[in-house]
């Protein structure tokens, strides 16, 4: 028999699908680990908020005191809005506009992780306007294969990430000459959902030598940001539900040479919010063809999109049927052949109105969520 989560099934008959369901239980839970895991070593955590802005989501999150990593202007403003402070906002990207910066510098964000000479320029010239001084960190793209999807990597050279090794030094000697600008320290983000721990030693190792031959040039690194990317298991969310935190930490505590006085950050997101959530969909027709079976459902990739996207898995099961499993090719009412969540998938058997959970997905479901073939945008649900 196949294991499934618990759901209110209840609850459940009652709304309209498809929807999105959080665990607010789980998602406490995971937040407590990180929180405790983080204690150990005085590091400190901007949550990477990209993965999901829902609200209480975000509330929920400010209230354990984390900070938050932005890539917009509308993500600082949702932060803010959930009672992140200012002082721990950090914000990245690499096409920063005019009025975003000036957002960042009106609110004294703690940090703009800077991604090219010429993002360095405009900010300082933005922040002199305003008679401000901004603190960046420099995003270095350390030349890393993260060993994942190839959508999702960040820190190899042809990547339009970050600043190429290659190139560091002649903007650290711009930079320093700006009068508006203050050095805070260095950032990285190789790549996201990383599995294979190896991408994280080469980036310690990595780091460590540039931090040499940063102080060799008299040029100490107060911040080191080490972005994010810690994988979650998307096969297993039943037994694996909490990701590999304490092994995650342990390794850049063993590995990294920090110095004293100097602050470790991370960015963390899919690993926080990535197993609390789940798509809730509606079986509409069971559609039988020469070779396989198709389940349709109301759910699409306009409310989940990394299988259409990216290829990727989300578990899923059939959470009102006990019946024996059969094989399907579960599949959306999108006018688009890409509208598959799986192929060739054991699922208990499937019947007109049946409800189908897509598991794992907290992180990037909700917040990419479109309306194309003018469809609703998917409510969302809480566990209390």
């Amino acid at each position: 028999m196949m294991i499934k989560g618990n759901f209110p099934l209840d609850q459940f008959k009652t709304l309209p699908t498809p929807f999105y369901y959080y665990d607010v239980a789980l998602l406490q839970k995971t937040l407590d680990t990180v929180k405790t895991e983080l204690s150990k070593y005085g590091y400190l955590l901007h949550y990477a908020v990209k993965a999901n802005t829902n609200p209480r989501i975000l509330s929920i999150i400010a209230g354990y005191g984390f900070g938050a990593d932005c890539v917009s202007g509308g993500e600082i403003q949702a932060a803010l809005k959930a009672g992140i402070p200012s002082s721990k906002i950090v914000f990245a990207g690499v096409g920063k506009a005019d009025w975003e910066i000036n957002l960042g510098l009106d609110n004294d964000i703690a940090c703009f992780n800077v991604e090219s000479l010429t993002e360095l320029e405009v900010i300082n010239a933005l922040a002199e306007a305003k008679n401000k001084t901004a603190m960046v960190a420099l995003r270095v793209n350390p030349n890393v294969d993260a060993h994942t999807h190839v959508k999702i990597t960040t820190g190899l050279q042809e990547n339009k990430f970050g600043i190429n090794l290659g190139l560091l030094d002649n903007v650290i000697d711009e930079m320093l000459i700006m009068k508006s600008i203050r050095f805070f320290g260095i950032h990285f983000h190789i790549g996201s959902q990383i599995t294979d721990f190896s991408a994280f030693r080469e980036l310690c190792i990595c780091f460590n030598e540039l931090q040499d031959k940063l102080e060799a040039r008299g040029l100490s690194v107060e911040h080191v940001n080490f972005g994010g990317g810690l994988g979650i298991d998307y096969y297993h969310p039943n037994h694996l539900s909490i990701p590999e935190f304490e092994s995650y930490f342990a390794l850049f505590h063993k590995l990294v040479n920090q110095r004293l006085g100097q602050q470790i950050h991370f960015e963390l997101g899919r690993s926080i919010v990535g197993q609390c959530g789940s798509l809730i969909s509606k079986v509409l027709y069971v559609k039988k063809g020469v070779a396989k079976q198709f389940a349709i459902l109301d759910a699409g990739f306009t409310d989940l999109i990394r299988p259409a996207m990216y290829g990727a898995y989300h578990r899923p099961e059939n959470i009102t049927s006990d019946e024996p499993c059969e094989t399907y090719d579960i599949v959306g009412p999108i006018c688009e052949s890409s509208d598959v969540f799986c192929e060739g998938v054991e699922v208990n058997k499937v019947r007109r109105y049946d409800l189908i959970a897509f598991r794992s997905a907290g992180a990037y479901a909700e917040i990419m969520a479109s309306q194309y073939n003018c469809r609703p945008l998917p409510g969302s649900h809480f566990s209390q």
